[in-house]
């Protein structure tokens, strides 16, 4: 069974990004090699995802506690799925952006890098939102621990009590 997605791993998976990306960035930047800035969409498009994200993780929180009155194992199980997706991706979106950001801020004071640096940092907090509604819809779907109730043992005959 997989456990819930750690904040540690998705800190480490983010912080890695934004290393590796600076440094991508750096040596290609050296070459003569630029990439265009980050769209003025991206962070809308990551909110809406949150989102969506959140919305469905609070179905299925919604119907472990009886105010919803069915849902399906398999839709259950895709809604954690796709918590935990986001969260990761999200946390990888944050790093590159980030990168991208700050390697903007660091060209200089003029106006066509701090705009770039300006999306980069806005589609980075967005990305982390997505990282939040991410893990929030994972816990959403985390199982309530079993009861109090006994337990059915089996012996190593394969007899049960």
């Amino acid at each position: 069974m997989i456990g819930r997605t750690r904040a540690s791993t998705l800190a480490l998976a983010g912080g890695g990004t934004l290393g590796a990306g600076w440094v991508l960035l750096m040596l290609l930047e050296d070459r003569g090699i630029f990439l265009s800035p980050v769209p003025w969409g991206v962070g809308p498009v990551l909110l809406v995802l949150g989102v969506v994200v959140f919305w469905t993780g609070w179905t299925v929180r919604a119907y472990q506690r009886g105010h919803r009155p069915a849902l399906s194992a398999l839709r259950a199980a895709r809604t954690a799925a796709l918590a935990k997706a986001a969260a990761v991706t999200g946390a990888l979106l944050a790093g590159w952006y980030g990168a991208q950001g700050l390697l903007a801020l660091g060209n200089g004071p003029f106006e066509s890098q701090q705009s770039r640096a300006l999306a980069a940092g806005i589609a980075c907090v967005c990305a982390l939102v997505l990282v939040v509604a991410g893990m929030i819809a994972e816990r959403f779907c985390q199982l309530p621990p079993p009861s109090d109730e006994p337990r059915l043992e089996i012996g190593e005959d394969g007899a049960h009590d």
